[in-house]
């Protein structure tokens, strides 16, 4: 079960999507107070609420479908930073501040590189050709056929290329 946790969260912006989520609910949570301070607020609770609620399902967006993390990241940054002006100083800055930090992460977030590319597989033959060229026919070329293969030219000294 711990491994499993570990796997998936591993395969995602799991900590940027996280820091999304808890700056949403910050942003959102502030003009949710109780209904007497929510009525002499008036319409000016509703952007704060909107941004709040767009910022956890980016977050959420970054856990489910990590594919997505660029437009997760970016939106996730536009609106803590809207929030600074539009929404009580952006949840008292700290929305705000949570809100970039975990939209950074999310837009910065690679998943993890596939196994080197000249590693053995598992039927013992190399994963890639070494010349760096993929096969036609599916197969690596034979070490003949690379010794035959021409060498790339190399630029002259005071040539401009």
């Amino acid at each position: 079960m711990l491994l499993t946790w570990r796997h998936w969260r591993k395969g995602r912006p799991f900590w940027g999507g996280l820091a999304a989520v808890l700056a949403g609910v910050e942003i959102c949570a502030l003009p949710l107070a109780p209904l007497k301070i929510m009525l002499q607020q008036g319409i000016a609770g509703i952007p704060s609420v909107l941004m709040g609620l767009v910022m956890i399902v980016m977050g959420l967006s970054a856990w489910f479908a990590p594919h997505y993390r660029g437009m997760a990241g970016v939106l996730t940054v536009l609106c803590a930073a809207a929030a600074l002006v539009m929404s009580n100083l952006g949840g008292f800055l700290l929305g705000t501040v949570l809100g970039i930090l975990g939209g950074s992460m999310i837009f910065a977030w690679q998943p993890a590189a596939p196994a080197e590319s000249g590693a053995p597989t598992a039927s013992g033959g190399s994963a890639a050709p070494e010349n760096g060229t993929a096969p036609e026919n599916g197969t690596a070329p034979s070490a003949a056929a690379a010794a035959e293969a021409p060498a790339a030219p190399t630029p002259l000294e005071g040539d401009p290329r």
